[in-house]
């Protein structure tokens, strides 16, 4: 499995300056209009209109295994999803959605491993990551809202006041796009997620070959009890997957098996 080596080419990067005034405002200007000439979004970004009734409910790809978790299988377009957990779980989702045609990406996520997110299936051109979002991660992130399918943004242990979630929360769903927020607090999240790390396999005091990551997902919507299941992150066919908790044993002994025969 990879690290959290990041690819040196294909991806899209900026970093806006830490300093504020003319020079940031002009990194702002720059990363609008290349919002809006991402393929597939940018020609009719200034056409979308807010979703209607029909497709409110439309959700955007997860990992296979975590839907099931999710009260509408997936994450619903134009909503805010706040993360707690494992950054493991976030580059999945990365994954998913570029891997099926999406545009996803975001800010302020240093741990976040694009070598893993490539693993699990992401194509790295339609992938946007800014290191380093600089003093205001909240406006960058309405910035690539404009432009991206999914929007991951790291808030850096900071807190959201109310009134400007709104106004995030608004712009999501009038662009039909969705934001996941996490390292810190935001209000009024339609769903909370938390994902930790609940063990390994393959290792034996202190040695060898990593098999398998696993996770505890805990899924609280403003609705309903909360959900709660097991991932297990293997490898499969050159690639590696998550997997629901009672077919990842199976997998790890195919692994086991194919390199014992070879």
């Amino acid at each position: 499995m990879g690290s959290d080596a990041i690819p040196q080419g294909g991806v899209n990067r900026g970093a806006l300056p830490r300093g504020g005034g003319r020079e940031n405002t002009l990194t702002l200007d720059e990363l609008r209009r290349r919002m809006e000439t991402v393929p597939g979004r940018g020609e009719s970004s200034a056409q979308r209109v807010p979703l209607d009734s029909g497709s409110r409910n439309a959700a955007l790809p997860v990992p296979a295994a975590l839907a099931p978790l999710l009260p509408d299988g997936g994450l619903v377009k134009g909503s805010v999803v706040a993360y707690t957990g494992a950054s493991s779980m976030l580059a999945g989702q990365q994954a998913a959605e570029p891997e099926r045609g999406g545009q996803a990406g975001g800010g302020g996520m240093p741990r976040l491993g694009l070598l893993a997110a490539v693993e699990m299936g992401a194509q790295l051109r339609r992938l946007a990551v800014i290191a380093d979002p600089g003093p205001d991660p909240v406006e960058v992130a309405a910035v690539l809202l404009d432009g991206l399918d999914l929007v991951v943004l790291g808030l850096g242990g900071g807190a959201v006041a109310p009134a400007r979630s709104r106004v995030i929360a608004a712009r999501a769903r009038n662009k039909g796009a969705t934001l996941v927020v996490a390292d810190g607090r935001w209000p009024g999240a339609s769903l909370q997620l938390d994902a930790r790390v609940a063990g390994y396999t393959g290792l034996g005091r202190g040695r060898g070959r990593l098999r398998s990551l696993g996770l505890t997902v805990e899924v609280r919507g403003k609705a309903g009890p909360p959900r709660r299941g097991r991932l297990d992150l293997c490898p499969n066919a050159g690639r590696v997957e998550w997997v629901l908790r009672e077919k990842a044993a199976r997998a790890v002994e195919a692994v086991d098996t194919q390199e014992a025969v070879s």
